[in-house]
This record gives structure tokens, sequence and C-alpha cells, in this order.
């Protein structure tokens, strides 16, 4: 009779929990937000995201803002060799001009004999023709550790049939790419727009964010990439034991298809369940922080426009939301500060800024010369061109809307450098460092929302002064934590205030865009 019992209280908890999560998450939620002070500008929006994504808290001195290439290509490299267990790398592809990543890993591996590397790459990007290619690059390491290394190659379903077969290597990334960009190393995590090519470690600039020993944030990375490698090719040594073709869907004699009852071409099912279910899962664990200090805020969100899978859209639909409340009711202007290096804005967030007439923006694009497709032969260098035609319809929007005196566009020029940097960065006024940031792999535009796979996080701050009185006013804390999360905000600020640096005013008025041009992004423009 107890066990029964027992049974039926299970039962009936785990039907309440089915019918109320939101409610049940609504409540802690706001129990742990109750000992955390976060500006009015953003309040409501966290407390509404918190209810609506996964959420990490971390001390604001476990993260590291970096602003240089070297800077993180030395970190990265340095987190490679300290790895004990793991070292989970994802990014489009692995360039073949890069000569020192790939003997890192080597070299860890040969002397950590616990150690694993897990890679998540771009199957498409990373199988292009040549002799340098990703996979090949890789197939030595593989021969070496192949029960160590483990390779997975997403592969998008947008581009399937007759035009799989037909559109050239170089073009069929058009289609949709995996694009999330996570460089981690036992319970070290960092996020970045950057891919593992020697331009982005030299002069290339993006954004780069590092959490040092947070197994909370590390888990949910390593198990993203694990939830997406179910749904990928898997590469595997030449002298592999498995016979690839005795395996449906599988390709060549290296890239082995896991799943034989899911077609590869047929995986936006599979893929919105997982990644869903991976979402719903962090969600309702309960937040691990320690609630007697300040703690920063992090939620994960995915864009996997083509799995139905929109967090990204609908977080910033609630962020320019709450911002354009908060503007009207206490006659502040907020200031929001965008930056994408290939700005084709998405359509939404374009009305999101116009829309928001208590909120200034300011926007950082790429200048032509900036754009990496610059001086490309055949279509792609048009692209730069292409954004240009897309800056140009922007500004009229602006105009149109009478928004022009607070919405801002400049372009970034560096002397031999590239721009892929992107983001968001709000700030209660023109005068506070921000209080929240969005960082990842998104560029924000039409294809980050539609095709391509992206993960990105929202950093939210909390403000200077504590709820929190149980502490001693003579506790070192005390004057110590509100002083890290202000360094925090001032580190944001900078990392604004040096990608403006190298800005001016935006030109794109006074440049002629081809008619050729134009009719390549009536075509093809929501894959710019």
């Amino acid at each position: 009779m107890s066990a029964l019992l027992s049974a039926w209280n299970v039962g009936r908890t785990q039907l309440f929990l089915q019918r109320r999560p939101n409610q049940d998450f609504s409540s802690r939620c706001r129990r742990w937000l109750s000992t955390t002070t976060l500006h009015p500008s953003i309040s409501g929006f966290t407390t509404r995201l918190c209810e609506k994504q996964p959420v990490f808290a971390v001390p604001p001195n476990k993260i590291q803002v970096l602003s240089q290439p070297k800077e993180f290509y030395a970190l990265l490299l340095d987190m490679i060799q300290q790895a004990e267990r793991r070292v989970f790398l994802s990014s489009l592809y692995i360039g073949s001009e890069e000569k020192e990543l790939v003997p890192s890993l080597r070299d860890a591996l040969h002397r950590k004999p616990l150690l694993h590397v897990y890679l998540q790459l771009d199957l498409n990007r990373s199988t292009r023709p040549g002799p340098s290619s990703t996979t090949k690059l890789l197939q030595p390491l593989l021969e070496a550790y192949p029960d160590r290394v483990h390779v997975s190659l997403f592969r998008s379903p947008h581009l399937s049939g007759v035009l799989a077969k037909v559109v050239p290597p170089r073009f069929n990334e058009g289609w949709g790419t995996w694009h999330a960009k996570v460089y981690g190393a036992d319970n070290d995590v960092m996020i970045s727009g950057a891919n593992l090519n020697k331009s982005y470690f030299t002069d290339r600039q993006d954004r780069y964010i590092h959490f040092t020993n947070q197994p909370h944030v590390a888990e949910y990375c390593f198990d993203f990439l694990q939830t997406v490698s179910s749904f990928s090719f898997q590469l595997l040594p030449r002298s592999s034991p498995v016979r690839i073709s005795e395996h449906p869907h599988s390709i060549g004699d290296t890239l082995l298809w896991p799943d034989a009852a899911t077609h590869p071409h047929r995986i936006h099912d599979k893929a919105q369940l997982a990644l869903t279910t991976l979402q719903e899962t962090y969600r309702h664990r309960p937040v691990a922080s320690d609630d007697s200090t300040p703690q920063v805020l992090i939620f994960p969100v995915i864009q996997a426009g083509q799995f139905g899978v929109r967090e990204e859209e609908s977080a910033l639909a609630l962020l320019f939301k709450h911002l354009y409340a908060y503007g009207g009711e206490s006659g502040q202007r907020p200031l929001v500060d965008l930056t994408s290096g290939y700005f084709g804005l998405y359509h939404p967030y374009q009305e999101h800024i116009l829309a928001s007439r208590n909120v200034d923006t300011s926007i950082i694009a790429a200048s032509p010369k900036a754009n990496g497709f610059y001086g490309s032969s055949g279509i792609s260098g048009r692209i730069p061109e292409g954004y240009t035609l897309l800056e140009q319809r922007f500004m009229r929007a602006v105009r149109a809307a009478e928004r022009s005196s607070d919405v801002r566009l400049h372009e970034w020029h560096r002397a031999g450098w590239t721009y892929h940097a992107k983001g968001i960065w709000v700030s209660p006024s023109p005068t506070e460092p921000p209080v929240l940031t969005l960082f990842g792999s998104t560029n924000l535009n039409s294809r980050s929302a539609h095709i391509d796979t992206e993960l990105s996080f929202i950093m939210v701050v909390p403000s200077d002064e504590e709820k929190n009185v149980s502490r001693p006013v003579d506790s070192a804390a005390t004057t110590a934590e509100p002083d890290a999360l202000m360094a925090l905000r001032r580190r944001l600020a900078d990392e604004v205030r040096d990608l403006r640096a190298h800005t001016g005013p935006w030109q794109g008025d006074k440049r002629h865009v081809r008619i050729g041009t134009k009719a390549i992004v009536q075509l093809v423009g929501g894959m710019l």
C-alpha cells in the first residue's frame, strides 16, 4: 500500500508539473530575482526572460571581456593546453592557414590520456574541394586518436533535391550553415562570433567573452553541442572498421549518418524537438547561484529558424517593448548600441528600432573595405555592394520615420583589417555603462533569423545597489562585489568605445550600387 501511495504521489506531482510548469518556475524565478537589484530599464524584461529561457548566475569576477583577436587566440590555445577532461569547440570551420590549433589539440591529447576532443562544424564549409579542407586537416588527428576525437558536421536540410547536386560548393552555404561559436575546455567557456581561421586570430575584429570555471554554463554548452551532433554527420578516420556503405544516407568513405530512420534532408522535426527539449530541460533546473553575493545573469538563446526555433527573435521583441515602455514612463532615453559585420538587419528588428521613439540607437556596420568579401572574385565580390544597398534602404526607412536624429549608422574601417563583430549593448542612458549585452554568433540579419543555426547569450548585469542587507556593513564583500559589477559594466562600455574608435559617419548614400547587384540582392537577399 505504501508503495502504491508513493507511486500515486509521484504521478500526481508529475501531472501538476505538466499542467503548471510556467507558474512553478515563475515563482522560483521571482524568489531568486528578489535578491538581485536590476536597473528599472531592464528589470521587467529580465523577469519575463527568466520565465522563458534557461538562466545561469555567474560571479562578475569570473567574466572576462577580451578585445583583440590575438588575445582570443592566446586564451584559446591556453585553454586547450590546460584541459584535463574535455575540449569542445564549435565553429563554422577550421581554416587551412591555421598551423597551430590542430597541433595544440594533438599535443594535449598526447599528454592527457583521459582527454577527449569534441568538434562541431559545418559540413559544406568543411568539405570544400581542395587539398586543405577542414576534414582533410582533421584526418591525421582522427587516425591518431580515433576513440578520443569526435567530429560532428552539421548540414543544413534547406538545400535538398536537385539543388543539392547542382549548386557549386562555394555557394551551397547560402542555404544555411552551422554558425554557433563555442570554445570550451573542462569548465571554462569562451563565446565569440569568430571562426577558427588565421584572420580571426590576427586582423579580423570580433567579440570574445570568457567564463572561468563555470560548470553550469560549460555543461549547458557541451549538452547543446551534443544535442546537435545527434542530427549531424560523424567524420570517421579513413582506417575506421565501420563500413560506411552499410549505413544509409552516409557520404563517401568517412561521413557517417548516425540515424538510419531519418533522412538528412528531413531532420526538421527531430532538430526542433531536440533543441526545444534541451531548453525546457535547462529552463526547469534550479537556478544555481550564491544568493549571498550579486550575480550576473546569463540567458542562452537559440535561433534556428529553419527548425521553427526562434528564441532570439522573441527575446529581442520583448526587449524593445520594455525599453520603449521604460523610456515613456521614466523620461529617460535608453541607448541601444548594435553592431553587425554583415548589416542586413532583419526586418522585424528594423521595425522594433523605428517604432521605439523613446530609445536612441547607435549602429556600427563594416565599411565595404572592412567586409570579408571585399576584393573577392566573381559574384562574391559584389557582396559588400549588396550590403551598401541594404544599408541605403534602412536609412531611407529611418528618414521616413523621422528618426534621423536618434538612429545613427556608422561604418567601421581599420587599414588592413576586416570586421566581424556582432551584438547589442543596452545602457540606461548615453552617459551610463551598459547593463545588458547580447553576444554570440548571430549577425542579427535575415540569414541568421531564417536559415543559419545560431547560439547567442543575453548577459544582464545587476546595478550597484544591493537589496541583501543581511551581511555586516563592514563586510569586505559589501564594497568589493558592487565594484566587480560596475567594473564589468565599464568593460562592456570600453568594448563599445574600442569599436567606435575605428568608425566614421556612414558614407553609403554616396556610393553607387550597380543594377546587376540590385538584381542579385532581389534574388538572394535573404541569404546575405
